[in-house]
């Protein structure tokens, strides 16, 4: 083997060192991704066959994956995909990258009965909405954004993936949906000084107009209940802190604890 060659367990090693270096909290996952789709194999086959060669191609595609990682880039942005449930997503910095903790709003959703109606507010890439397609196609299933940019997204993950949404551009609650069975939104609900304290990976990367609203973080949950019509059902994702806060703005609320034992979903009736 020429001495300038690499193997795959040399090219994880490395990455693992620049971006423990980096502060990055997950390092050896973030290499071992970056690498695999670096190299078109399996994450396992790193584990199983770590004197695989890199080819010269391969190593200077990691380099650069690398590169973006140590900026603090976020691995989702690198490869362009993010799985969720049971589909996977492509996202990209004009989307949020789904979180574990949103898959709540699909469950709530899911015990919804056949042929129930569900509008998703603030679809981003698509991610609720098109679980629920992927999962109950029974559901009526309608999604918007107020963002064109996540709405193309959106529309995007939904034709590669085979599903019928079409999801639109609505500020707020569409006239044309509002007699849904249930709305579901994950809006921003981030707080304005909260922003400056998360981490690079979001601050840097990821749209903060999807991320906060406002002093207390409810700016954009408040305006959704005031428009919506009286008797409208809602579940909204909110910060853990904020599931007494959202309650008092519906009737009959009750607030979903996420798999971290949070508060993290309401669902309640608009008075």
């Amino acid at each position: 083997m020429p001495a300038a060659s690499m193997t795959a367990r040399d090219a994880v090693g490395a990455a693992v060192d620049a971006l423990e270096a980096a502060g990055c909290e997950t390092p050896r996952l973030d290499a071992e991704l970056l690498i695999a789709a670096a190299l078109g194999v399996d994450r396992g086959l790193l584990v199983s066959d770590p004197g695989r060669e890199v080819p010269p191609s391969a190593a200077r595609e990691i380099g650069e994956r690398i590169r973006r990682r140590v900026m603090r880039e976020p691995v989702a942005y690198i490869l362009g995909r993010r799985g969720f449930r049971r589909i996977e997503l492509a996202v990209d910095r004009r989307v949020l990258i789904p979180r574990p903790e949103t898959e709540l709003l699909v469950e709530v959703a899911l015990e919804l009965p056949e042929g129930a109606s569900v509008h998703e507010v603030g679809t981003g890439s698509g991610a609720v909405a098109l679980a629920l397609a992927n999962e109950r196609p029974g559901l009526r299933v309608t999604a918007s954004d107020v963002s064109a940019d996540a709405v193309a997204v959106a529309a995007a993950n939904a034709e590669r993936l085979g599903l019928s949404l079409a999801p639109f551009v609505a500020d707020g609650l569409p006239e044309q949906v509002a007699a849904v069975d249930l709305v579901v939104a994950n809006l921003p609900y981030v707080t304005d000084a909260e922003w400056g304290g998360l981490a690079p990976e979001i601050t840097r990367y990821e749209p903060r107009g999807a991320l906060t609203s406002g002093p207390d973080g409810l700016d954009a949950i408040r305006a959704l209940v005031g428009q919506a019509p009286s008797g409208t059902r809602l579940a909204l994702e909110h910060g853990s802190e904020q599931g007494a806060a959202v309650r008092e703005l519906l009737v009959d609320a009750e607030t979903r604890r996420d798999l971290a034992g949070h508060e993290r979903v309401t669902v309640g009736v608009v008075r």
